[in-house]
C-alpha cells in the first residue's frame, strides 16, 4: 500500500447553520466513493497538516461535495475549517473510506437510520443514492439533535417525503427543548419504552428490521444495550445481524 494520495480541492461554499453547525461545499476531482463512505479533509496550520475523517454528505458522482461539521467535537482542524471562504484551498483524499455502507446491509423489509447531529450526513448521501429506494420497501430516518436549530437538512428531508410518501418516514428527536411533532428526549430510551415505533406507526422486530446506528458513541453504546434486550445482535461479515454501526468519535 503506497501513501494515501491527497488532491487539492476549492472551497464552493461555506453555510453557517449555527454557532458551531456548518456546512462546506467542496470541488475536487475525487475517486468515486461508496454512499455512506468517509473520507479525509485537512489544512495546513502552523506549517503542519491537520487532517480529520468526515463522511460524505453528498451522493456519489454528484458536485460538490458536500460535508456537515459541528465544531466542538473536534477541535483544531473543524475550528480552521469554519473559517474557510468560497475559493479557499481545501486538502481532500482522492480515496474514501468506510464499511457504512448498503453493501454491508443484509436485505430486509424496512431499514432504520439512527444518527446523532451530524451524524445525519452518510444517511443523506445514501438517501440520494437510487439502490436503498430499490432494496428496503420502508425508510424510518432518525435524527437526534441537542436543539430545534441544529435540526437542518430538513428541505431535503421534505423532498423525499414528497417522493416517497408512505415509504419514507422521518422522525426527530430534540433532547434539551420541546418541540411539536419530535420527541423529547434520546433514543435510547425511546427504543427501551416503545415511544420511537408509537410515533413513526412502525415496529422494529427481528425479522423485518435492518437498523443503522451513526454519531456520538454513547448513543450507539446505549442504543445497542436495549436492542440486544430486545434481540438485535450486531451485523457481521460472518455472522450477520440486524445492527450496522459506525462511531463519530
Amino acid at each position: 500500500m503506497g501513501m494515501p494520495k491527497w488532491v487539492e480541492g476549492a472551497v464552493l461554499e461555506n453555510i453557517h447553520w449555527a454557532d458551531n453547525l456548518f456546512t462546506l461545499k467542496v470541488d475536487a476531482q475525487v475517486d468515486t466513493f461508496i454512499a455512506g463512505q468517509f473520507t479525509s479533509l485537512a489544512l495546513e496550520i502552523e506549517g503542519e497538516r491537520i487532517a480529520r475523517p468526515y463522511s460524505y454528505l453528498s451522493a456519489p458522482g454528484k458536485q460538490p461535495l458536500e460535508f456537515f461539521f459541528y465544531t466542538a467535537t473536534d477541535g483544531v482542524l473543524s475550528n480552521a475549517l469554519v473559517n474557510l471562504k468560497s475559493g479557499d484551498p481545501i486538502w481532500i483524499k482522492q480515496q474514501a473510506n468506510g464499511f457504512f455502507t448498503l453493501d454491508e446491509v443484509p436485505a430486509a423489509r424496512d431499514l432504520w437510520m439512527f444518527g446523532t447531529g451530524t451524524g445525519i450526513a452518510p444517511y443523506l448521501s445514501i438517501l440520494n443514492s437510487a439502490e436503498v429506494w430499490q432494496r428496503f420497501d420502508n425508510i424510518v430516518l432518525v435524527h437526534a439533535v441537542r436543539s430545534l436549530a441544529d435540526l437542518k437538512y430538513q428541505e431535503m428531508i421534505a423532498e423525499f417525503q414528497q417522493q416517497y410518501g408512505e415509504r419514507f418516514h422521518f422522525q426527530a428527536f430534540i433532547s434539551r427543548e420541546v418541540v411539536a411533532d419530535t420527541i423529547n428526549g434520546r433514543i435510547p430510551v425511546a427504543l427501551q419504552d416503545g415511544s420511537l415505533e408509537k410515533a413513526v406507526g412502525r415496529e422494529l422486530n427481528i425479522e423485518h428490521s435492518q437498523l443503522m446506528l451513526c454519531g456520538n458513541p454513547d448513543m450507539v453504546k446505549d442504543a445497542m444495550q436495549v436492542l440486544k434486550a430486545r434481540g438485535f445482535s450486531k451485523n457481521r461479515r460472518r455472522t450477520p445481524g440486524q445492527i450496522t454501526v459506525e462511531n463519530y468519535w
